[in-house]
C-alpha cells in the first residue's frame, strides 16, 4: 500500500494511468514465470507475485493456466485469476487457496519458493472481464479466493484518472479469512466512490455495515445504496454454491440478469 492509499501494488506510483494497451493482441503461449514474492494473505490463501519471461497485457478478470509436470511426465493444470492491476506490466499476482485434495495448490503452498520458475499460459478469458470503455457504476461480489479477479478490477479502477464508482461485497468464513482485508479497508477510507461490505458466515461482524450470515437480497440491496445509481454491470465470482446464491440474491434485489457476469471455481 503506498502512502496515498491507492490500492495499486507494484505499478508506477507517481503517475496515475488512464488506458491499457490491447491485450487481445497477445500471443498466448506457454512460458516460464519466476516467483519473486510470496505473502500469506489468509490462513489458507497465499499470494504469489510472478515475473513472466515475456510480459503481457491483460484485462481485469482474466486468468492464467498453471501447469506442473512430474518427472514421470504426468501433468496437472489449474486456472487462477490474476489479482494484480493490469497497469503492472512486468509482473502479475495470483492468490491461491490451499485445497487439501488438490494437485496444484498444495505444491504452491508447501514447495514453491522465491526464485522458482513455474510454467504458465495466458492471459485467458473474454467474458468475465472489465474493459477500459466499460462505464460504471459496478457491483462486485466475491466469495473466498473468488475475490482475486475482483481485486484486479478494483486496482485497475484506482489507477485511472476517471474511476467509476464501485461497491464490493466480500464473503468469507471469518474476519481472518478475508482476502486483501487491510488493503480494502485502507482503500475504502481513501478512494472516492468505493465501498466494501464484509459478509462473515462463521463469525460476528466487526463493523456496522457488515453482516454475520450468508449473502442474501438484503445485503445486495444495502450495498447498492452505496452507489450513486444502479450498476451497469455486476461481477460475481466464487464457488458454485456461492455464485448461485449471490446471483439469486442480486436478481431478488432488482438487478437485471442481463448485466450479471459470473465466474465459478471448484466442482
Amino acid at each position: 500500500m503506498d502512502t496515498t492509499g491507492t490500492v495499486i501494488r507494484g505499478a508506477n506510483r507517481d503517475t496515475r494511468m488512464t488506458d491499457l494497451g490491447d491485450p487481445s493482441r497477445n500471443e498466448v503461449r506457454w512460458q516460464s514465470a519466476r516467483v519473486v514474492a510470496i505473502e500469506a494473505t489468509t490462513p489458507r490463501i497465499k499470494s504469489f507475485s510472478l515475473v513472466p519471461e515475456i510480459p503481457f497485457e491483460f484485462y481485469p478478470g482474466q486468468h492464467v493456466d498453471v501447469r506442473l509436470t512430474a518427472e514421470d511426465g504426468y501433468t496437472a493444470l489449474r486456472s487462477y485469476s490474476i489479482a494484480s492491476s493490469p497497469f503492472e506490466t512486468n509482473r502479475f499476482e495470483l492468490s491461491i487457496e490451499r485445497l487439501d485434495n488438490g494437485e496444484v495448490s498444495p505444491f504452491f503452498h508447501e514447495i514453491v519458493a522465491i526464485g522458482d520458475d513455474v510454467e504458465i499460459r495466458g492471459p485467458l478469458g473474454g467474458f468475465f472481464i472489465l474493459r477500459p470503455e466499460d462505464i460504471g457504476p459496478i457491483l462486485l461480489i466475491g466469495g473466498g479466493s473468488g475475490v482475486a479477479p475482483l481485486m484486479s478490477m478494483v486496482r485497475f479502477q484506482c489507477g485511472r484518472d476517471k474511476a467509476v464508482p464501485i461497491a464490493l461485497v466480500v464473503s468469507a468464513r471469518t474476519w481472518d479469512d478475508i482476502l486483501y482485508r487491510e488493503e480494502l479497508l485502507n482503500g475504502e477510507s481513501s478512494i472516492p466512490h468505493f465501498g466494501v461490505t464484509f459478509v462473515l458466515t462463521r463469525d460476528v461482524p466487526r463493523r456496522l455495515l457488515d453482516y454475520g450470515h450468508r449473502i442474501d437480497a438484503t445485503i445486495v440491496s444495502t450495498s447498492l445504496k452505496r452507489l450513486p445509481r444502479l450498476p451497469t454491470r455486476v461481477y460475481i465470482c466464487g464457488s458454485n454454491p456461492f455464485v448461485n446464491a449471490a446471483a439469486d440474491s442480486a436478481i431478488a434485489a432488482g438487478i437485471s440478469p442481463q448485466i450479471i457476469r459470473t465466474e465459478r471455481y471448484g466442482g
